[in-house]
């Protein structure tokens, strides 16, 4: 199996709204978020890739216009856009255009991380 990965960058706030009074994430607040995409194939194409890397930066331009400096419970209205619940969300805006989507894994601190892998 054949594996890329490509790093995104984007800073953003939420705020969760559905936990307990006064546990800290209910404030709101932001992160420095580092998406990371994989794909995976059994196969390359003819040029040797399994996506050219320029093809991925239809994702940077959707992160930098969506997501990049805005407040994520007001773009997806939803009231707790974890960093799990975001994985997702971008694993599927991914997959819809590279079928070789295989992961999507975003740090929101240097300690902390979320993974979608189906």
């Amino acid at each position: 199996m054949y594996r890329i990965g490509k790093e995104f960058y984007f800073s953003a706030s939420h705020q969760l709204t559905d936990l307990p009074e006064g546990h800290p994430c209910t404030q709101l607040h932001g992160h420095n978020y580092i998406v990371t995409l994989e794909l995976a194939s059994e196969t390359l194409d003819k040029t040797g890739f399994i996506v050219d890397f320029k093809e991925l930066n239809a994702l940077k331009d959707w992160i930098d216009g969506t997501l990049d400096h805005k407040h994520l419970n007001d773009v997806f209205d939803h009231p707790n856009v974890t960093t799990e619940w975001l994985c997702k969300v971008i694993y599927d805006w991914c997959k819809e255009r590279w079928h070789q989507t295989s992961a999507v894994k975003i740090q929101e601190t240097p300690k902390i991380w979320a993974e979608y892998r189906p």
